[in-house]
């Protein structure tokens, strides 16, 4: 409930990023009938790229907001409130079929309305249910006891496992994306936007934010090394599946949304899947001192520290090759574990590069200036530790 000091992230607050809330009730009155305005509005503490929302309606319902931020974008590619209402839309209407298996039903909250017009409030918006649950911002999950973390992870690989049965073609979204292998993509379009953000230049500073480590010797490793994503098929890639992207019902141990879709597309499942698991590819000998702090909630590593981990990766991915009809270990998840974790260090200098400009809209965003280049680390070291030598070619 809202204010209740006990609940599991999901944390609102003082507005950052404000915007005409006049104009918003205006528009709601006459667009979003299952909002009653005046709404009261909050920010939520979550939401690092678009400016997220917590509205109160005249009836007491609650809604959650989500708009592009304001100013100058860096990137064309992100930001895109317009995809996410289209892929939150899809979905709930595949789930709400009677041909839908409850087993097969992928978690969103229900999409009302999206607004294109950036005469309301500024930027392109959209508006959708607000899940009540909880959100655990720290994989460890101290809040729960360790049989609860365990049947949350198993539950959110259940939940992904339900998103990659999900023919893209089926649910109207054939055109979402491109047909095309889905890594050559994202290192043409994320090398490419990795080059702009490091020239962003701090406004105060006047340094600019600077290249991921390794850069060159990666990209070219990855070119080098692509997976054969036939065996997989075409899927729908939410693009940033973790756990702190999911909510988590208020007393049962299982997924009931998954947010932040800003990223998602058509492509290789196995991006998820690494996504979701990274904890297990980070080894906390690698973490500098300088992050020991920020820590447990930007780099969180259960490599070589099974004490610390939830549930065990095998476990984790037997039960998704199970629901995926895979074999297990899938040989493919070395390339996509080390391409995740160069690609959180493209999304983490993209935050800094926005806090260079000052356009971030997290409390938090500072930290990306030193958390970027860690990660970009990480995605060498792992590969290095895989057996694989930067700049030979070799097959997976």
């Amino acid at each position: 409930m809202p204010g209740d000091t006990k609940r599991i992230g999901g944390e609102y607050g003082a507005i950052r990023a404000a915007f005409d809330v006049d104009k918003f009730n205006a528009y709601s009155k006459a667009h979003v009938p299952a909002v009653t305005a005046p709404v009261a509005v909050k920010q939520f503490k979550f939401g690092q790229s678009n400016p997220t929302y917590f509205l109160t309606d005249a009836k007491q319902k609650r809604f959650v907001l989500r708009k592009k931020p304001a100013g100058q974008l860096l990137s064309s590619t992100a930001h895109q409130v317009e995809r996410e209402f289209r892929v939150l839309s899809a979905l709930h209407e595949y789930n709400t079929r009677s041909t839908t298996s409850p087993d097969r039903i992928v978690p969103v909250p229900t999409p009302f309305a999206l607004c294109v017009d950036s005469d309301v409030i500024g930027t392109p918006f959209y508006i959708m249910e607000y899940l009540d649950g909880r959100i655990f911002t720290d994989p460890r999950m101290p809040e729960v006891s360790p049989q609860v973390r365990r049947e949350c992870w198993i539950s959110a690989v259940r939940a992904l496992a339900a998103l990659a049965s999900v023919n893209p073609f089926d649910i109207g979204l054939g055109e979402f994306g491109p047909c095309t292998d889905y890594f050559p993509r994202q290192i043409k379009s994320l090398t490419r936007v990795s080059e702009a953000q490091a020239q962003a230049v701090d406004v105060e500073t006047g340094k600019p934010t600077g290249h991921i480590p390794h850069y060159a010797e990666l990209v070219a490793w990855y070119k080098s090394n692509l997976p054969d994503e036939k065996k997989f098929g075409l899927r729908i890639v939410h693009g940033d599946y973790k756990l702190d992207n999911v909510v988590f019902h208020p007393t049962e141990n299982r997924v009931i949304g998954i947010l932040d879709w800003e990223l998602c597309t058509l492509g290789s499942p196995l991006a998820d899947l690494a996504n979701l698991t990274q904890p297990w590819s980070i080894d906390s000998r690698h973490v500098p001192a300088d992050l020991v702090d920020e820590r447990l909630t930007f780099i969180t590593s259960f490599k070589n520290e099974a004490e610390d981990a939830p549930i065990a990766l095998e476990e984790l991915e037997r039960e998704y090759c199970r629901l995926t009809n895979q074999a297990y270990p899938i040989k493919e998840m070395g390339f996509a574990r080390s391409w995740m974790l160069f690609r959180s260090a493209v999304i983490s200098q993209g935050i800094a590069a926005r806090f260079a400009l000052r356009q971030a809209s997290s409390e938090k965003a500072s930290i990306h200036t030193r958390l970027f280049p860690v990660m970009g680390h990480f995605a060498k070291v792992l590969l290095e530790e895989g057996g694989y030598t930067i700049g030979i070619k070799s097959k997976l």
